[in-house]
């Protein structure tokens, strides 16, 4: 257990550092850049913890372990809403026009692959308990349990894959994000019901509430970006 733990906090760092060298080649074009991806950071690491706190870590209060499930517990449902709230600020704040979201779209499903591989070795984020079957997962306990993480890194590298042929096409440009926050949201939601998180009510978790808040976030940001881009060609068309 020592050594998965170990592995589980080198690859964590490992996706961290994979998006900074990824960003830092963007931040040659403009400084401000940096800003963003610095505010990225924060913001996904403060709202990974308080979806966390909102999903299951009230219930930790009392508990033996409670200081090391609060400090330890995240949630990248949380993540990516924080992420993307930060980052907007920064924008507004450091007036940067350009449009970001398409490559953190690529940024954020590597950095959660890797980190989703470090929970696969560390043994948490697991499935249900079901059946033997050939594609259950034996967990510590002998348990066989429903493949969680192998299913969210099949879906984070199809979603590599799907947004690098959008790239290559100029299909959606600017909604990239957007599409992925949908697309998680909707995937997640579904898949929560697979996941041994604790339910609260009628064989629902705090999960599926933030999982399902995360997409109809990414459907309204996608309406927005897609109105201020039809306003912009009016504009052009006008002036023209």
């Amino acid at each position: 257990m020592a050594l998965s733990g170990s592995a589980y906090g080198w690859l964590m760092l490992a996706g961290i550092a994979v998006s900074v060298v990824f960003w830092a080649r963007l931040a040659r074009r403009d400084e401000k850049l940096i800003l963003i991806y610095v505010a990225a950071l924060v913001g996904a690491f403060l709202g990974a913890k308080l979806a966390y706190l909102i999903a299951e870590g009230w219930m930790d209060f009392g508990q033996p372990n409670m200081w090391w499930r609060l400090a330890t517990g995240k949630s990248i449902l949380g993540a990516l809403f924080g992420g993307y709230v930060a980052v907007e600020l920064a924008k507004k704040w450091g007036g940067y026009r350009g449009v970001t979201g398409d490559w953190f779209a690529l940024i954020a499903p590597v950095a959660i692959t890797i980190g989703r591989v470090g929970c696969l070795l560390h043994g948490c984020c697991l499935g249900r308990a079901c059946e033997q079957s050939w594609f259950t997962l034996r967990d510590g306990a002998g348990v066989q349990r429903w493949p969680a993480v192998p299913m969210e890194i099949l879906f984070n590298l199809v979603m590599i894959a799907v947004f690098y042929v959008l790239r290559r096409r100029g299909k959606l440009v600017g909604q990239h994000f957007h599409v992925y926050l949908i697309s998680y949201g909707l995937f997640r939601f579904a898949h929560e019901f697979l996941r041994d998180t604790p339910r609260v009510e009628e064989g629902m978790s705090g999960y599926h509430l933030l999982a399902l808040g995360l997409a109809a976030f990414g459907v309204a940001a996608f309406v927005r970006r897609r109105t201020l881009n039809r306003g912009s060609v009016e504009t052009l068309n006008r002036e023209s």
